[in-house]
């Protein structure tokens, strides 16, 4: 039974390879994702570790809000002094003591266009030293010196190859919007995890990044370096004495398995999407695997009749077949492993053509990769196997051998079609129940379930459903004449089959659909939000949303196309035993530059202790217009304000509103998150102009109008949606393969009836149309199907984003729909074009002697 079939898996090469293609695929997406994710986060745990080279112990900060604190004030930042520096350089096991701070620093390049990611674009400060002479182990300078004064900076090596600075050059940055102009003194290397992934790193002196990012005299973190003879435990128990109340000593080791173990993190939410994708790919997989060894199984009936005839128990023909699985399984396997393998590379290499550098280090390939590859490709193809076999060997020798067998019985389709209806019944009760649920949070799992259930629900009904379906396609069919007849009756002549086929197209059409439909919804509520909440003509914010400094509102205030501004500012302060965050407003023009509703009372009087309230906000505490509160402000004041009206807020703007005039005196340090304008003519290209140049025309420094904003949103979604619909495209690979094995296997069953045809007139122009024709049905109907529900799903999604998101609403994009629908009538064509052109080759004669 063994060599039986081991010779049948050779036997029938060309009917298997499609099957071998699919597993193939599905395994190298798996493969790929572990390689690609294991070789990135390795890579980055080297460049941490190497970053961490210098460094034995680190001396951080008390963490937490001090407001938590009795008598701590609101939002209060903790750091560490000069005196704790001082201090750790005179503990008798340091060689060497530096004291660190950084922040947003964005770096324009020689066109004035920002430099790196703008996230990542950060600065810090070179510690010299207590005399200022001093190097900074952590920054090794490759050329020139390092910044001695509050106009000069030295970037990191990486930043000035791509921007091709060099000493002596003039550099334009911003911190928190005005333009500094720095001189170039010095390039240096460094290991900093965030610059490997291609962001910047600019250096000031210490005095200047301390009054840039932080107070004089203070530092984020110090670190140490050991002396000789002093381990990095004894250096901590010599810390420890010297420590400030509520900071902390961490040894060098432990910062850098800590930093691994964040990269790990931060890597396993890629790895996880794109092994769902891989998922998805393997489970459309499933459908084709099992059909091409059930329609083997059926062309090979008389063969394991003869088999059991001959002696052979049912058992030994469920292992024979499943033996070909396991055979074609690991084939598949393995050559999906080493595609994996070349497409992890591919991912790497296209992460730097899109501009995400990352450290240099060796394609990972662990026995996790090797593992998972092999146990998913032979697992799954033995699985899909199994059903075909069992009922293989079931069958009865004399009813095989007279084919009795062939058609499904009344009563296997009456359990199938009431098994599928329950599923399907089941799943959209749990659909429509998450749907109107009202927490997102708890309606999540019966969604997820509902749709899952569902899904399969409808692919066990498919069959059921492909004779109406198909049929409402016939008066396009007798178009074609007979051609056209002869394909629709073909399509239906097998249900199950069909199901199947038009199954695998379905799932990816219904997740591309769903994802579409969401996104699309969501763009367009997020920019009805802009265009309801502002009537301001233009938002002034940085790049990556880091504080404004208040120059950039003066400046825009005293420019001549300006009407009216105001800042956005945050403040946290302490209201009842709770900290909230305060917004300060410019009281005597927000009026013209929002259009928020009113519940009641209003922007009137918006000064001194007045202040308005959203109305999730007043309902929580239960507040009214007219009652009074008592808050105490950043700088530790107390005071009491009267609620003067109480508005609809919404996810842009929400929160408790005061006038600039009673915030700004207890800010720390003050800044805006944005600054909204109005200017006298509208939105235009010299009003924006006028503007960019008041900012110095700062890369760092955004000017948005209405357009501008519903641009940058489009383009999130797009960029999410494309990336979604590359991952999905591995799946719609697979069902194209499914499509293609299901035709070329039923040309083959039909030989004899094709044959038949060509012999009483039919040509092979006719022949190739019948298949064709035959393909696009199939297609379209898993297209239909896959549309619908994914319409569906995302409109019950949709129904739980709508809780958070208030101007959420349906939005149906019939112009990619459309192009779906037109996705799958390619798909059927593309994959009809070999069988189709094999068909029309048959040698009628031989065809017709066909058993």
């Amino acid at each position: 039974m063994l060599r039986t079939a081991l010779r049948n898996v050779f036997a029938h090469k060309a009917r298997l390879l499609m099957t071998v293609l699919a597993v193939l695929l599905g395994v190298a997406f798996v493969s790929g994702t572990l390689v690609f994710t294991s070789t990135i986060s390795a890579a980055y745990q080297k460049s941490s570790e190497k970053g961490y080279s210098h460094v034995d112990l680190a001396i951080e900060p008390p963490s937490g809000s001090a407001a938590a604190e009795p008598g701590g004030r609101p939002g209060e930042v903790k750091r560490l002094s000069q005196a704790t520096l001082d201090k750790a350089r005179a503990l008798p096991g340091t060689e060497s003591a530096s004291g660190s701070v950084t922040g947003f620093t964005a770096l324009a390049d020689k066109h004035g266009k920002l430099v790196g990611k703008g996230w990542q674009s950060s600065g810090g400060n070179y510690d010299a030293g207590r005399n200022g002479r001093g190097e900074d182990a952590r920054y090794p300078m490759k050329h020139g010196r390092a910044p001695r004064s509050s106009d000069e900076v030295a970037v990191d090596s990486a930043t000035a190859q791509r921007t091709g600075f060099k000493v002596g050059d003039t550099a334009r940055m911003s911190v928190d919007g005005p333009v500094l102009k720095q001189r170039v003194v010095g390039v240096f290397d460094t290991d900093d995890g965030n610059v490997a992934a291609g962001g910047t790193l600019v250096l000031f002196d210490t005095p200047t990044a301390q009054r840039l990012f932080a107070q004089p005299g203070q530092y984020d973190q110090i670190t140490l370096k050991a002396a000789d003879g002093t381990s990095q435990s004894e250096l901590k128990a010599q810390a420890k004495k010297i420590l400030p109340a509520g900071s902390e000593a961490v040894t060098g080791k432990k910062l850098a398995d800590d930093q691994s173990e964040a990269i790990k993190k931060s890597m396993s939410g890629m790895q996880t999407a794109m092994l769902v994708f891989a998922g998805i790919s393997l489970f459309v997989g499933i459908f084709i695997i099992a059909n091409t060894f059930t329609m083997l199984v059926a062309q090979r009936t008389k063969e394991l009749a003869l088999l059991r005839a001959v002696g052979a128990g049912r058992r030994q023909v469920t292992r024979s077949v499943l033996v070909e699985a396991l055979v074609v399984g690991t084939v598949a396997a393995v050559a999906g492993l080493a595609a994996g393998v070349g497409v992890g590379a591919v991912l790497r290499s296209l992460m730097g053509r899109f501009g995400a550098e990352v450290p240099d280090g060796p394609l990972i390939v662990d026995g996790t990769a090797i593992g998972a590859s092999l146990a998913t490709g032979i697992v799954v193809t033995v699985l899909a196997a199994w059903l075909p076999a069992r009922k293989a060997a079931k069958i009865p020798p004399v009813a095989a051998m007279s084919s009795v067998h062939a058609a499904a019985t009344t009563r296997s389709l009456v359990i199938r079609n009431t098994f599928g209806a329950l599923l399907a019944a089941a799943g959209t009760a749990l659909v429509l129940y998450g749907a109107g649920m009202d927490d997102s949070d708890t309606a999540k799992l019966p969604l997820g379930a509902g749709a899952a259930t569902l899904l399969i629900g409808v692919f066990v009904l498919t069959p059921l459903l492909s004779r109406p379906l198909i049929a409402a396609a016939a008066p396009l069919m007798r178009i074609f004449g007979v051609s056209g007849k002869l394909a629709r009756q073909n399509s239906v002549r097998n249900p199950r089959r069909t199901a199947a086929t038009a199954s695998a197209l379905m799932i990816g059409l219904t997740l591309i659909t769903g994802m579409t439909v969401i996104a699309g919804s969501v763009q367009q509520a997020i920019e009805k939000m802009a265009t309801d909440a502002l009537k301001a003509d233009y938002t002034v914010s940085m790049a990556n949303r880091s504080p404004l400094s208040p120059q950039v509102e003066r400046k825009l205030a005293h420019d001549d196309q300006v009407e009216s501004v105001s800042p956005l500012r945050n403040s946290p302060a302490r209201i009842g035993g709770s900290t909230e965050y305060l917004t300060g407003v410019n009281g005597g023009s927000i009026d013209d530059l929002t259009d928020l509703p009113f519940v009641s009372g209003g922007w009137d009087g918006l000064s001194g202790d007045k202040a308005v309230v959203d109305k999730d906000t007043a309902k929580s505490k239960g507040w009214k217009t007219g009652s009074t509160f008592p808050v105490v402000f950043e700088d530790g004041k107390k005071s009491r304000m009267t609620v003067a009206g109480v508005y609809e807020g919404n996810e842009m703007i929400q929160g408790i509103m005061l006038d600039t005039g009673t915030l700004d005196p207890h800010m720390k340090q003050l800044s805006s998150m944005q600054v909204m304008v109005k200017t006298k003519d509208g939105t235009s290209d010299s009003a924006k102009t006028s503007l960019e140049r008041a900012m110095g025309n700062n890369p760092a420094v955004q000017v948005q109008d209405e357009k501008d904003v519903s641009e940058s949103i489009a383009k999130a979604f797009t960029l999410m949606l494309n990336m979604l619909y590359g991952l999905l495209a591995m799946a719609v690979i697979v069902a194209v393969l499914g499509v293609v094995n299901t035709l070329a296997m039923s040309v083959f069953e039909r030989s004899q009836e094709i044959g038949m045809l060509r012999a009483i007139g039919l040509d092979r122009r006719g022949i190739k149309r019948m298949v064709r024709l035959e393909s696009l049905v199939i297609s379209l109907f898993g297209g239909v199907l896959g549309i619908g529900l994914g319409v569906f799903f995302g409109w019950a999604a949709g129904r739980i984003v709508g809780l958070s998101l208030s101007t959420y609403t349906l939005v149906l994009p019939w112009d990619r729909l459309g192009i779906f629908l037109g996705l799958a009538a390619v798909v059927g064509m593309l994959a009809a074009l070999w069988p189709a052109r094999r068909a029309a080759k048959l040698n009628m004669l031989t065809a017709i002697k066909t058993e």
